[in-house]
Parts: C-alpha cells; sequence; structure tokens
C-alpha cells in the first residue's frame, strides 16, 4: 500500500526505544527528528510536519506515562493521536439523496473513482447514477459507461454534445429517480482558466451538496497549489485518494487535507470497481503504524462472502466439523482473492500487517501470490478422489500430476504440505469451547496487536488496541 514506506519508517523509528522504561530529551529528539525525515521522505508539506512533530515532541517530554508502559509504546500511543488528528474525521456522507460533484486535474482518477462510489452507495441499499461531463479528454465518455456498467448503476452522457454544463443539467432530469447524482467533470494538465472557470460553471448549474477534490497519491508538494485553487474555485468538502496501491509517497494528499481544512472521503486502494474504502481515520493511521484495521477487515471479508459463487454447495462452518480437503482449500484460497491483494489485506490483521512485513523480502506478497495460483493450476490436474483426500496422493500421483499442470514436483509436493499444515491448525480448533476460543484470542491480540494492551486509557473505547 502507498505510505508503507512511511508506516515502515516510523515503525523502525518507534522500535529504538524498544527495552526503555523511561525516556529522556536525548531520546525524544532523535524519535522527533526521524518522524520528520520520514514525513518530508512521504510529501507532507514542511509546515505541517513541524507542526506535528513538534506537538508530538511537546506531549512526549511534558506527558507521564501510564504506569507499566514502555517508552515505545508511550510514544506509539501520542504518534497515533496525534496523525489522527491530522488526517482529521472521516467526511461526511449520510446515506440519503444528495449530489456529488467531482473536481481534479486529467489523470487524478476522477471518472473510475465515479464508478467506484457509485458502486460504494450501491451496496449500501441507495440507487446511484454517474453524469460525465468531461468533454475535453477524448475517451472519457467511453471510459465512463464502461466502467458504470462494471458497478451496475445508472449512467448518462453525450458524446454528441460539447457542452458540458447542458450536459449536467438534462444528465440531473434524465436520471431524476437516482438517489445519489455523482457528476464527474473534465480535469487538465494543469491549473488552466478554462478549467476554473467551466468547474465554477457546472457547480453554479447542478448545486452539489458535496464537492469532493480528487487527488493521485503521487500528487507530492503540488498538492498545496492545487488545493488552494479548487478551494478558491468551488469550495472543497472533501478529498478521495486515488492510486493507494502503488508505490507514491502519499504525503502531498494529506497536505491537500489540511489545506482545504476539509477531510477525506474516500481511499481508492485498485483497478476494480470494488477497490474502494470509507475513510476511517483511526483503522488507517492504526494500519499506517502496524496495528492492524479490524474494522476494514470485517468489511472485506463481508464483500468476498457476499461476492462468492451462488453455486457453490460449500459452506465454511464445514471445516471446522469435517475433513479438510484440498476443495476447502481452494475455496479459502477464492475467498482470500476477493478479498483483494494479500498485502493489503495483512495490514488489516494485528500482528501481520506492518512490522512483520517489514522484515519479508520486497517481493515477498508477489511471491506469495505467484504460488497461490500455481497452486490452483495443480489442483485443475487432480482428481476429485485426489482433491477429497490428497493423504492418499503418493509418489507415482505427485509425478502424472506434475506433468499434467506443467508445474515441477516440489509445487506439487508444496501444496500436499500446506494442506497438511493447514488440517493441523484447523484440528486445533476442532472441540474447542466458546471459552477456550476467547483465551485463545484474547492470547493473539496480546502478542501481536501493536503492543498497547496495558494502556488503560485506548483500550474499549473503539480504537485499535
Amino acid at each position: 500500500m502507498v505510505l508503507d514506506d512511511l508506516g515502515s519508517s516510523l515503525r523502525g523509528t518507534l522500535d529504538r526505544l524498544q527495552g526503555k522504561t523511561r525516556l529522556d530529551e536525548e531520546d525524544v529528539e532523535e524519535v522527533v527528528r526521524e518522524i520528520q525525515r520520514s514525513l518530508i521522505q512521504a510529501d507532507v508539506e514542511i509546515d505541517l510536519v513541524m507542526e506535528l512533530s513538534d506537538e508530538i515532541e511537546r506531549r512526549a517530554l511534558e506527558e507521564e506515562p501510564p504506569g507499566g508502559t514502555t517508552a515505545r509504546d508511550f510514544v506509539l500511543r501520542i504518534v497515533y493521536e496525534e496523525m489522527v488528528d491530522l488526517v482529521g474525521d472521516s467526511t461526511e456522507l449520510p446515506l440519503e439523496s444528495q449530489t456529488i460533484l467531482l473536481a481534479g486535474l486529467q489523470g487524478s482518477g476522477k471518472t473510475t473513482t465515479a464508478a467506484k462510489m457509485a458502486w460504494w452507495f450501491s451496496k449500501k441499499g441507495l440507487r446511484p447514477a454517474i453524469i460525465q461531463t468531461d468533454t475535453f479528454r477524448p475517451g472519457a465518455y467511453d471510459q465512463a459507461e464502461e466502467m458504470a456498467s462494471r458497478a451496475e448503476v445508472t449512467f448518462y452522457g453525450d458524446p454528441d454534445n460539447d457542452d458540458p454544463v447542458e450536459i449536467a443539467r438534462e444528465g440531473l432530469a434524465a436520471t431524476e429517480e437516482a438517489d445519489v447524482h455523482i457528476v464527474d467533470t473534465a480535469g487538465r494538465h494543469a491549473l488552466e482558466e478554462g478549467l476554473i472557470d467551466e468547474i465554477e460553471t457546472i457547480d453554479a448549474t447542478v448545486d452539489p451538496d458535496r464537492r469532493l477534490l480528487v487527488m493521485d497519491a503521487a500528487i507530492g508538494q503540488g498538492a498545496k497549489d492545487q488545493a488552494q485553487r479548487f478551494e478558491e474555485a468551488i469550495g472543497v468538502d472533501g478529498v478521495v485518494i486515488t492510486k493507494l496501491d502503488g508505490t507514491a509517497k502519499g504525503g502531498g494528499a494529506l497536505t491537500a487535507v489540511n489545506e482545504t481544512d476539509s477531510s477525506i472521503a474516500f481511499l481508492g486502494t485498485g483497478e476494480t470497481v470494488q477497490d474502494v474504502e470509507r475513510f476511517e481515520p483511526n483503522g488507517f493511521i492504526s494500519r499506517l503504524l502496524g496495528m492492524g484495521d479490524l474494522k476494514q477487515l470485517a468489511e472485506r471479508v463481508e464483500r468476498a462472502m457476499e461476492t462468492g459463487d451462488e453455486d457453490e454447495d460449500w459452506d465454511p462452518e464445514d471445516i471446522m466439523s469435517g475433513q479438510f480437503t484440498l476443495k476447502d482449500m481452494r475455496h479459502q484460497m477464492n475467498a482470500m482473492n476477493k478479498m483483494g491483494p494479500l498485502d493489503q489485506v495483512l495490514d488489516m490483521i494485528p500482528g501481520l500487517g506492518g512490522g512483520l512485513k517489514d522484515q519479508l523480502p520486497d517481493d515477498a506478497m508477489d511471491v506469495t501470490q505467484d504460488r497461490m495460483r500455481s497452486f490452483e493450476v495443480v489442483m485443475d490436474s487432480m482428481t476429485e478422489k485426489e482433491l477429497e483426500n490428497p493423504r492418499s496422493v503418493g509418489a507415482n500421483q505427485v509425478r502424472r500430476v506434475a506433468r499434467g499442470s506443467g508445474q515441477p514436483e516440489e509445487r506439487v509436493q508444496e501444496l500436499l504440505e500446506q494442506h497438511r499444515m493447514m488440517e493441523r491448525t484447523l484440528k486445533q480448533f476442532q472441540g474447542m469451547g466458546d471459552a477456550d476460543m476467547q483465551r485463545m484470542m484474547k492470547r493473539m491480540e496480546g502478542e501481536g496487536g501493536g503492543g498497547m494492551g496495558g494502556m488503560g486509557g485506548m483500550g474499549g473505547g473503539g480504537g485499535p488496541f
């Protein structure tokens, strides 16, 4: 995920306090310098960096750590709270009838964002419609129509009309039965007067309830000027940060939020219409600092279940009571794929993202995804009997499956060994009572939840600890 470098750097800085029970001024100054360096490298605007780091330094020196708290956990809590304060609350988006205007430069991802937002609203039970007013970019109409089709939502555009204001007006009338109107506007390669004039006129015509600025996560230091111009032209109620699945630094988009005195509405995390997250500041910063995001993880699991194959005669609970087969393993792999890229999913699990990923090679996630795909190919070359009873697969069958799948025999053996490991793990769960399960979950939280379990003030209030 974008900002991974920032998260890794911040975690590395805090790990230098490992084992310390008290903080001295030299410790705090060193940590603050590293935090400043990390944020500046992530393209967060300098004034904002200084404001944030000064507050972290003040609190670390003046506040008294709760009893039994390590120096690392104390500073971690301060960094977490100050960064949540920096990104602010999530943009208010009530689940009711409304018109949303999208603004931004060309290439920022407005058209894709319109479809993603429409898909998100449709999953909340509302009827969205996309109105495409971009007459400047060749292919804008076709792209918007295609994306709306993928999102399975209403679409309006007019490729024969070169007046975006007229298209907007007619689009609202043509889609009046929709609950949510999302108006996608044109962009330019730079902040030209023509762009500003056009969007001001469209804004006056559609009179939107909310105006969202769409920004590429790679925007960098240019975010400040861009945010100011759109704020002056139409006012910005919220920011959508796109392309968070890439390697961009992302700090510029955070700067834009502060510059417009607004908030973040959505995060774009991939290429499909389903790759969108409603921004939640607690979970976002918690994930950044390696402490997971269980709320977003639950939403991903729910989405994977909703998009399952209706023809599948398979209940996940069956594996807790019966024999665990390769078919069950395949179903689990398919469910994982539907949840999104593996590195994003791991980031949401306390104790598995963040620090653990920092210790892995850069290509570890790609290798894991490739291996899962090769396992699928191997299973396609196995018989029903072998899939149902993998322990029956002998050396001759391994050779046959390897030839049929075009995979090395070692990969077939890896699949069988992976199955045996998962089977052993599941047997530990089988027969567990609720009390046993709760004890095990508490132990997991204590070991992998970011080490903040002893901080009573952060406990049951809905925080990530």
